[in-house]
């Protein structure tokens, strides 16, 4: 009897550090502390299992109360593709993004959410949160 036959089997993985962080852009949002939420959705998120190598899919969702600025879209985009061939766990990737755009921009608070597909016959939701702790102060020149 031979061995499991796919254990030799592998897909190339890059490090986390593969991210492309660098990519992300602010500009600015000419209307802070007006409780505006900003909401950006994707069914095209894609990373990949560290153990396996097979892709994770997911619908991501990204809301957000900015303060002084907003993430510029095109920039997203890249960013986000840029994690489809990192082997990075679903929470990870999700609490990776969250810490990204949070440094970039600093809002009020911030959800990310994904729900990866099925695999093995379990769904994934995962949510991370933010929420600054002191409130929106304007300044006047």
């Amino acid at each position: 009897m031979q061995g499991d036959k796919y254990t030799s089997r592998r897909f190339d993985i890059q490090k986390e550090d593969a991210i492309d962080q660098g990519v992300l852009e602010a500009i600015p949002f000419d209307y802070p502390c007006s409780s505006t939420e900003v909401t950006y959705e994707t069914d095209e998120f894609t990373s990949v299992c560290p153990w396996s190598g097979l892709p994770d899919f997911a619908r991501l969702v990204i809301r957000y109360v900015p303060d002084r600025h907003l993430v510029e879209l095109k920039s997203l985009k890249y960013y986000l593709t840029s994690f489809r061939s990192v082997g990075i766990l679903q929470e990870h990737a999700v609490n990776r993004i969250l810490q990204d755009l949070v440094k970039l921009i600093q809002p009020a608070s911030m959800v990310v959410e994904a729900h990866f597909r099925e695999r093995g016959g379990l769904r994934s939701r995962v949510v991370a949160k933010y929420e600054r702790g002191e409130g929106c102060s304007i300044t006047t020149g």
